[in-house]
């Protein structure tokens, strides 16, 4: 095999590689209020043991940094490096049956999330019938 061919086929590969990270939801998202379209954190979505996790890496506004609103074991608690979503499951296009927790309502939902296009990520906390979907972007 020449250089050129390797070189051609070390692009390829990376073009397909970078492609699928793309195409997934593992990354760093921004947070965007959905009632007051204020820009609010940086989650970090990875996965762990199959199923997809988030955390909050960094605060946007500088209201409070640690969970006062929140009950329990959270109570107190800094919420950078606060883990907001866990459990997610693959299902087709969609990532669900996982949770998601609210820090400014200290209240945990159902989610499922997918993705818009590869820089648009649609975040849907529900309670039964009742649902609020947000709108998080890439960070580049």
């Amino acid at each position: 095999m020449n250089s050129k061919s390797i070189f051609t086929t070390i692009l390829l590969l990376s073009f397909a590689w970078a492609t699928s990270l793309a195409q997934s939801a593992i990354g760093v998202w921004k947070t965007i209020d959905d009632e007051t379209g204020e820009e609010m954190s940086h989650v970090e979505i990875f996965e762990r043991n199959g199923k997809v996790y988030g955390k909050i890496v960094k605060l946007l506004t500088q209201e409070t940094t640690t969970c006062d609103d929140c009950s329990g074991d959270r109570k107190g608690k800094p919420l950078v490096g606060m883990e907001i979503m866990w459990d997610m499951k693959k299902s087709g296009n969609t990532w669900k049956s996982g949770k998601i927790f609210s820090p400014s309502k200290d209240k945990t939902y159902s989610c499922k999330i997918w993705l818009d296009d590869a820089n648009t990520l649609k975040v849907r906390g529900y309670v039964a019938l009742f649902y609020r979907t947000q709108t998080w972007y890439r960070v580049k």
